[in-house]
């Protein structure tokens, strides 16, 4: 048995050799498969890079208005899986779904019907390293909003005070709104990309490693942004971040070589983990 306080601030551990892989440990990982709480749901989702096959079998529900990480070792799949959402690796020329399907409010997100740009606005993305465009803290935000045809300057200022409240800076830049994004701080850069997530009101959250790249107190009050926004969105964050995971989540998804291992309420995972391999990740016998 394990606890949060015994989880380690790094998991390498050259002596213990990774343990094998059980290829059935993703479908008895899974949740319930007609779970009605479900927003997205994913079923049997194989993933390619050209021939090289990078997700197995993945059967996964994740549930409304919650945090759900998704953690494991680099390389393991779970940013793919996290990009799958809402269809990034379509930029990739060779990355391809060769099976299953993932489903978003009931709705098959790689239909052909499926409208991507209306699919990136209801699923938003916050990258591991913060991204402003080289504009105004104002424009980063109202960017969004007039791409999706809003001009009303009212309707725009609103909404750009509104993301900014809701991601915790509007006192802290509501003085120099027009000032350009780059003159932040790291941690409010991630903040500020937070709130242009918002701005066009999404439904889903997708966050890649945020705090990597953040000392502690930016990663502090990230992380206290994200429990509050879980009232009001889903968010899926992918973290190598053992202590972060056990902070800001309500589940969390174990992957190993492309293979969901187990899934389960956090508090459960790290307390009395179902598979060894996910105890031998979570206290650092391999990672």
């Amino acid at each position: 048995m394990v606890t949060l306080l015994e989880v380690p601030s790094t998991h390498v551990n050259t002596t213990t050799p990774p343990p094998a892989v059980d290829p059935s440990a993703g479908r008895r990982a899974s949740v319930d498969e007609e779970s009605a709480e479900a927003i997205i749901q994913i079923r049997d989702l194989d993933f390619a890079y050209g021939a090289n096959k990078v997700l197995h079998e993945i059967t996964l529900d994740i549930p409304a208005r919650a945090v759900t990480a998704f953690i494991g070792p680099s390389g393991c799949g779970k940013t793919t899986l996290l990009r799958c959402l809402n269809r990034m690796n379509d930029l990739i020329e060779s990355a391809q779904i060769t099976a299953g399907s993932i489903k978003i409010e009931g709705v098959d997100i790689n239909d052909p019907g499926v409208d991507v740009v209306d699919l990136r606005r209801n699923v938003g993305m916050v990258f591991q390293k913060s991204n402003p465009f080289p504009k105004s803290i104002y424009d980063n935000i109202a960017y969004g909003l007039r791409i999706a045809g809003i001009t009303k300057r009212s309707l725009i200022d609103e909404a750009v005070e509104k993301s900014l409240r809701s991601s915790a800076l509007w006192d802290e830049v509501k003085d120099r709104l027009h000032v350009s994004g780059y003159g932040l701080s790291g941690g409010q850069q991630q903040r500020l990309c937070i709130a242009r997530a918002l701005a066009v009101e999404p439904d889903i959250i997708l966050m890649d490693e945020p705090c990597s790249a953040l000392d502690p107190i930016a990663t502090a009050k990230v992380e206290e942004l994200i429990r509050q926004l879980k009232t009001r969105y889903t968010i899926v964050i992918v973290t190598h971040n053992m202590q972060q995971a056990g902070r800001v989540s309500d589940q969390t998804a174990f992957f190993y070589l492309g293979r969901l291992i187990e899934y389960s309420d956090t508090r459960k995972m790290f307390s009395n983990p179902a598979q060894r391999q996910t105890e031998d990740y979570i206290t650092g016998r391999f990672g």
